[in-house]
């Protein structure tokens, strides 16, 4: 099925999408309509142009792809299905992410995976292709986020305060000198290439875009993941 969006306010269009009886639907024309997929299961949905916020928000197991930017709140506390962005995401994408995996081609806003979380075998991703802002990773209880910096003008990969307040999952940024102002709380690991499931996820995101792993697989990453020897709670209680 395919919906010209051009003229559809935001709760008519899914309303289409949701009584479609056919699996693929085909978005075209997509001018900042919000909650697109939201909650949805068993469809695989294309989108021309640019949603609006909260795409794919509580999503339960849809595969959502984009041919071109996500607003804020992309993938807003889903539990599974995959998201993925030909173009940059805006501001908390995968905020309280749960489940499932996001893709991103191109850079992300800030605070990408605020409050992100596992749960047995519930374990999120975000693959970002270019830089992300600052607060990446702040509260991050779990789940993986790989930032690979696929720029060469020499910015830093990420903003300030990247992985501000963490205390569970893993962030791993592909680059060869550790970004500065990042939190005390937070232990920095440099390693040659990615294993085990980070590479994984590096070589899914790769297939998405129809890229050579190479360089990105077996590249220098930084990995960060909470010092359990400084804890957070030092700072909010009183001896």
């Amino acid at each position: 099925m395919t919906i010209d969006a051009a003229e559809l306010h935001f709760s008519a269009l899914n309303a289409q999408v949701r009584s479609c009886e056919e699996e693929r639907v085909n978005i075209r024309h997509c001018i900042g309509q919000r909650y697109i997929a939201a909650g949805l299961s068993g469809k695989e949905i294309l989108v021309e142009g640019t949603p609006g916020n909260a795409l794919g928000a509580y999503l339960d197991g849809a595969r959502v792809r984009v041919e071109g930017n996500v607003q804020e709140a992309t993938g807003d506390t889903m539990n599974g299905g995959e998201i993925v962005v030909a173009g940059s995401a805006g501001d908390a994408t995968g905020y309280a992410m749960r489940g499932g995996r996001i893709f991103v081609r191109g850079d992300a806003g800030y605070r990408c995976g605020i409050h992100m979380k596992a749960y047995q075998d519930n374990r999120p991703a975000i693959v970002i292709g270019g830089r992300a802002g600052s607060f990446l990773g702040e509260y991050q209880a779990g789940g993986t986020i790989i930032v690979l910096g696929d720029h060469t003008d020499g910015r830093p990969i990420v903003g300030n305060f990247c992985g501000t307040g963490m205390h569970g999952g893993v962030i791993y940024l592909r680059c060869e000198s550790l970004p500065a102002r990042l939190p005390a709380q937070v232990r920095a690991e440099r390693q040659e290439g990615l294993r085990g499931e980070a590479r994984g996820l590096v070589r899914e995101w790769c297939r998405r875009f129809g890229l050579d792993e190479t360089k990105y697989v077996d590249a220098v990453y930084y990995r960060l993941t909470p010092d359990s020897a400084n804890p957070y709670h030092r700072l909010y209680t009183v001896n």
